[in-house]
């Protein structure tokens, strides 16, 4: 009789163990582990991937397991000790004793310790029996799940928190896999790049009209001829009269094509046959969306506007992509336009530089939600514009006002305060 307690205890031990180590497997076990393997075929995966779909159902069927063979046990430990020492309170406390030490080392830890350093591989050999459970005690769960539920919205706490996107899960795993060390920096970057392209818009990457290389419709043909030659940009913004009126976009494949038939006599050009229709967008255009339009347009060069028809800049499918890869260097290009790093730590920047490009070169994080360039983010935190030699401190950062032309910060040096 009492080998019998003792071999049923064993056994419900064993079974709260399962539960208690299946609840952590499935609960930890990769997703996109899981989808993958669902994909190549894998119909283990498939019943992991339905059970975590169903998250409520099974957390409410392990833990309905689990606390009928925890009491079970508890009982038959109960009436074991009650047959060796007699009814009263030491049996009692004999029991409960012995039963708290077995349920939390060998029902507790002990199986979740095993399956926490093998997820994925346990989630799926118990998937089976858990669809099982899951299945059998689906309305007694679905009961529960009421009742939860009721007391909790009348207890005001029945809102569920938001669920995170899959690109905010993404994000977070990349972030950290990079504090860990196991994910460098500039791979960082990529990632995380290629996930914001929706968050950001054109005014947020374009290169402003100020920094536009143009050329003038007017000029005599051999003085723009070789003022385009010496242009490191391949397309070029025609203006006539006013730099705002732009009547066309000369491309340098156009312009020799066009000149090598004239033997030298460049009198003869006609630049209005050559020059390319210019395409005007809204500042406010999603990035992604602009990056469809040059993929599917074939055109990889486009003029910003604001809601009034204004040209703010520029943004070609290099901006773009950079916004992802980082800066692309060619013969022509300067490292990182209007930044320059000194020997103190410290970098001497033009205000009209983007705060991203900024945290990409220095891998800083300024922020960059209420201000595009590094000039907007001092005018917005000081709420004034500066005078040339004033100082400022927000963020982390010492920032030192080295030039202002009439209402713009032209020119900053920045470092990082490093902390106490």
């Amino acid at each position: 009789m009492i080998a019998g307690y003792i071999i049923a205890i064993i056994l419900l031990l064993a079974l709260s163990g399962f539960f208690s180590g299946s609840e952590t497997a499935l609960t930890a076990a990769s997703r996109a582990r899981m989808h993958q393997l669902e994909k190549d075929g894998d119909k283990r995966a498939t019943a992991v991937n339905r059970l975590i779909a169903n998250r409520e159902g099974l957390i409410g069927s392990i833990l309905l397991g689990n606390n009928v063979v925890n009491i079970l046990a508890s009982v038959l430990a109960t009436s074991l000790f009650t047959q060796l020492f007699g009814p009263g309170g030491i049996a009692l406390a004999m029991a409960t004793a012995v039963m708290t030490v077995l349920v939390l080392v060998f029902a507790e830890v002990m199986p979740k310790t095993y399956a926490i350093g093998r997820p994925d591989s346990m989630a799926m050999t118990v998937a089976g029996p858990i669809s099982g459970l899951v299945w059998a005690a689906a309305w007694i769960v679905r009961l529960i799940q009421i009742i939860v539920n009721t007391t909790l919205k009348l207890l005001g706490l029945g809102a569920p928190e938001a669920p995170l996107s899959a690109s905010e899960e993404i994000r977070g795993a990349i972030d950290l896999h990079a504090s860990e060390g196991s994910v460098e920096a500039a791979d960082r970057l990529r990632l995380v790049g290629a996930l914001e392209l929706k968050e950001l818009a054109v005014e947020d990457v374009m290169i402003h009209r100020k920094n536009i290389k143009m050329l003038n419709a007017d000029l005599e043909p051999r003085q723009l001829v070789m003022k385009a030659l010496a242009s490191p940009h391949t397309r070029i913004p025609i203006y006539r009269g006013e730099k705002e009126e732009i009547v066309g976009i000369l491309h340098a494949k156009d312009l020799l094509r066009a000149i090598i038939p004239l033997g030298g006599d460049l009198s003869k050009l006609d630049l209005n046959s050559i020059i390319r229709k210019p395409w005007f967008v809204p500042e406010t255009t999603p990035v992604q969306d602009q990056l469809d339009a040059f993929l599917q347009k074939r055109n990889h060069f486009a003029l910003v506007v604001d809601e009034y028809g204004e040209l703010q800049g520029l943004i070609t499918l290099e901006d773009i992509l950079e916004e992802i890869v980082g800066h692309i260097h060619d013969e022509h290009d300067v490292a990182v336009q209007g930044v320059r790093p000194q020997e103190d730590g410290s970098i001497n920047v033009d205000g009209w530089v983007p705060i991203r490009d900024v945290n990409r070169a220095m891998n800083w994080n300024l922020p960059d939600e209420e201000a595009v360039t590094v000039a907007g983010l001092v005018i917005h935190e000081a709420q004034t514009i500066p005078e040339a030699g004033q100082s400022f401190v927000f963020h982390g950062y010492r920032f030192n006002v080295v030039r202002r032309q009439r209402n713009q910060v032209t020119g900053l040096n920045i470092s990082e305060i490093e902390a106490s």
